[in-house]
């Protein structure tokens, strides 16, 4: 894969510290990915300039890729788990060395601001921490067997090569949610980041490959691939991928679900979200608005956890409104690496087309404009990505646009009159990630978090919608596919399960009591 990285930008340092000098075209990065196709481009949303030029993977180049890891996962797998764990505590620290310049480079490719591109680097060496822990952690259990003489256990096993397609707005974190987990279950890796941000996978495989080098293993336990979804089709319908993880869209979901299930293989699915809060007559409203306020507009609303639906009791529904107004009011649009702003750009045009387009429809079937949105232009806003965070009233969730998942910081408030009619307005969408409920009764709390209440994966109480953390798996409901990454047992996911039985005895018992006479 080579990259040709533009001069001049306001990151080259960073850009250089992470191994994307600038080279001729032709030449390789580094080791452990190939790329011989046509170069895609990496523009910067927060000032529109050309980052840089990558190349691509063919069909040719996938063969290459995959023939090196399911060569390094015969090495990898028979590595014991703890000392993969010590691979993986490396690669934590060497992400500590790197933390500064990898966010930086999140923000700038991406669009979000500083602090979470930071944030989502400090994720990255979590979940590597979590990951070395997990090493020693990998339990099976043990039974009784119903027959005299006779030991039952169950273990995991590693699976091989694990395909990871990771989106554009968590360009770094959600990989290592996958990869390090992968890796201490004795794992090898394909990543396909997203053609938007493609130097921060090739930043993480540049580090990586110093972790790689220094303790001698064999090439292929992290590899990338870049390109369209055309690369991504290589790995759903490759049988040497056993497991392909998903984030993105549920319409892409549907797609990699069912041609990977179709050869029997295994699909993580962590999917689309539309995800509401719900304000109590009993809320803490000064806890309700920072919560409600950065699930709306962080990272620009392009996270699956964003805050999209506010489902407020009447009672306090006038008074919360105008708290809203003025929240929104107090909101620094501009560039992200300046730790003053609070929200960043949209990832492209594209996108800021979607989310006029949303806003248009949202009127078109009756919602009122509170807080009104628009395309910001002139001085720092050069690129076109900037947007104004939007609010509209609406008279509920069924309306076809709230059903909708807007990939951008486009807020529905409405109303409702008991808890039952609020669940049901939560519940009332086709995604089932994130859920959250603002109050201080602790029945309405319990009845949110009961069987009865949100049917999301998650459901919060007193906090946002966004903002988990690790060490509890991460996925939802319904079109968001059903998967869970990260942390608590979704290590099962990367391995494969085997029941054993041991023999002991001077007898053979046979099942069902069955006998033969020799």
């Amino acid at each position: 894969m080579s990259t040709t990285v533009q001069t001049g930008l306001q990151i080259t340092p960073a850009l250089e510290k992470l191994g994307l000098k600038k080279v001729n075209e032709g030449t390789s990065t580094g080791k452990h990915f190939f790329g011989s196709g046509p170069m895609i481009d990496s523009y910067s949303p927060v000032t529109g300039e050309l980052i840089a030029s990558v190349s691509t993977t063919t069909s040719e180049d996938y063969q290459k890729v995959m023939e090196a890891a399911t060569s390094a996962f015969l090495t990898w797998r028979k590595m014991p788990a703890p000392k993969r764990g010590e691979i993986v505590r490396q690669y934590g620290d060497r992400l500590r060395a790197y933390k500064e310049e990898l966010g930086m480079l999140v923000s700038f490719e991406m669009g979000k601001s500083l602090q979470e591109g930071l944030g989502e680097v400090q994720e990255m060496i979590d979940i590597c921490d979590f990951a070395v822990g997990l090493s020693r952690q990998l339990y099976g259990l043990t039974m009784h067997s119903e027959r005299p003489g006779h030991r039952m256990y169950e273990q995991w096993h590693p699976i091989g090569v694990i395909g990871i397609i990771s989106a554009f707005n968590f360009p770094v974190a959600v990989w290592s949610w996958n990869s390090a987990l992968a890796w201490v279950c004795g794992d090898v890796c394909v990543w396909k980041g997203s053609e938007k941000t493609p130097l921060c996978a090739i930043a993480c495989q540049n580090i990586w490959n110093e972790v790689a080098e220094e303790n001698n293993l064999p090439e292929g336990i992290s590899c990338i691939v870049s390109g369209d979804y055309k690369v991504g089709e290589m790995m759903t319908k490759d049988a040497r991928v056993p497991l392909v993880s998903a984030t993105g869209s549920s319409r892409m979901g549907r797609i990699v679900g069912a041609a990977v299930a179709e050869r029997f293989g295994r699909s993580l699915l962590e999917l689309g979200g539309n995800n509401a809060i719900i304000v109590s007559e009993h809320a803490d409203l000064k806890l309700a608005i920072p919560a409600i306020v950065f699930g709306a507009v962080g990272t620009a609303g392009q996270r699956c956890t964003t805050t999209r639906r506010l489902i407020i009791h009447e009672s306090v529904y006038e008074d919360l409104k105008g708290k809203l107004v003025s929240a929104y009011s107090q909101l620094r649009i501009g560039n992200p690496l300046d730790k003053n702003n609070h929200v960043g750009p949209l990832i492209d045009t594209a996108a800021v087309g979607l989310y006029e387009k949303a806003i248009k429809e949202a009127v078109e079937q009756g919602g009122k404009v509170l807080v009104e949105g628009g395309v910001l232009s002139g001085e720092g806003f050069e690129s076109g990505c900037y947007v104004k965070p939007c609010i509209v009233e609406v008279s509920g969730t069924h309306l076809p646009i709230v059903q909708h998942e807007t990939f951008a910081p486009v807020l529905y408030i409405m109303k409702y009159k008991n808890l039952e009619d609020a669940v049901a307005q939560q519940n009332g969408v086709a995604q089932g990630l994130s859920s959250s409920i603002m109050t201080l009764n602790m029945r309405e709390a319990e009845y949110f978090l009961s069987a009865e209440g949100s049917d999301c994966g998650i459901a919060n109480v007193n906090i946002g919608t966004s903002g988990a953390e690790i060490g509890g798996a991460f996925g939802g409901e319904k079109e968001t596919g059903g998967g869970r990454e990260s942390g608590s047992d979704s290590w099962k996911a990367y391995m494969r399960r085997q029941t054993n039985t041991i023999n002991y005895s001077t007898n053979l018992p046979l099942a069902q009591g069955i006998k033969f006479d020799f």
